[in-house]
């Protein structure tokens, strides 16, 4: 039987128990803190910022965003994790805004945000130029686009794919589809057509940069639950960056 690819029924799947620290999405909220390290190099104060995650589902980032003062909204296209985010923040306190829709027709009026958030969401959308042409939209002229994806390589088919979902089973089968992977080259492009300004663009390295490094960093994160990671010059699998709107 042939497996579904960017088979995004999982989200919806690990709804009901997005929140709970032994379920299988719940690595994702640790990656948070690496990310924003990043972030945080060109956003240093979040306090009052306009701020919307594209793709959020059970609001990871939307929460941690709110615990830095930003003002946040959220958008996914799973209702059921647009719910378990909104009763998550209720129980917390947190005035998130959520909205039920899609990257590609993002509903909210143009230059709305400071800044817009999307991770792990682009090679999962199914027009992602589309996707970052309303996010370029949504957002003021200055305004900074904070992203990461996934590079399209045979090192990440390896590691990702192979690797992660079909040998080791930390990732659920069919969750990523190689073919819509995203290479930065592509994304520059899309950037640029969108009316963003050069792109900074890192590796954002969670497995090393060989066999040894990445067996290495497998048996941190069993021994320790928690994520290395580096920002260089390898690209080959994970990349974070940000661009800003001209």
């Amino acid at each position: 039987m042939a497996i579904q690819r960017n088979n995004l029924a999982f989200y919806d799947q690990q709804a009901s128990h997005w929140w709970d620290e032994a379920a299988t999405i719940a690595p994702l909220n640790r990656l948070n803190p690496l990310r924003f390290k990043y972030f945080d190099q060109v956003i240093p104060r979040w306090q009052g910022l306009r701020v919307l995650d594209v793709g959020c589902g059970g609001g990871f980032t939307c929460e941690f965003l709110a615990q830095q003062q930003a003002q946040v909204w959220g958008l996914d296209q799973s209702a059921q994790c647009i719910k378990a985010a909104q009763d998550h923040a209720a129980v917390g306190g947190l005035p998130i805004t959520y909205r039920c829709g899609v990257a590609e027709e993002l509903p909210f009026e143009t230059a709305s945000f400071d800044v817009v958030v999307c991770v792990d969401v682009l090679e999962h959308v199914v027009d992602p130029q589309q996707a970052v042409v309303e996010i370029s939209r949504v957002m003021r002229p200055g305004g900074v686009f904070c992203f990461d994806t996934i590079n399209r390589t045979l090192r990440s088919r390896l590691v990702m794919i192979w690797l992660l979902e079909t040998i080791l089973r930390q990732i659920p089968i069919g969750i990523h589809d190689w073919k819509k992977f995203i290479t930065p080259e592509e994304l520059r492009a899309m950037l640029t057509q969108a009316g963003f300004g050069p792109a900074k663009i890192d590796g954002f390295n969670l497995f090393g940069s060989t066999v040894g490094e990445t067996i290495a960093a497998y048996r941190f994160y069993q021994t320790t639950g928690k994520f290395q990671a580096s920002f260089d010059d390898d690209t080959r699998v994970m990349y974070i960056g940000t661009a800003v709107k001209g």
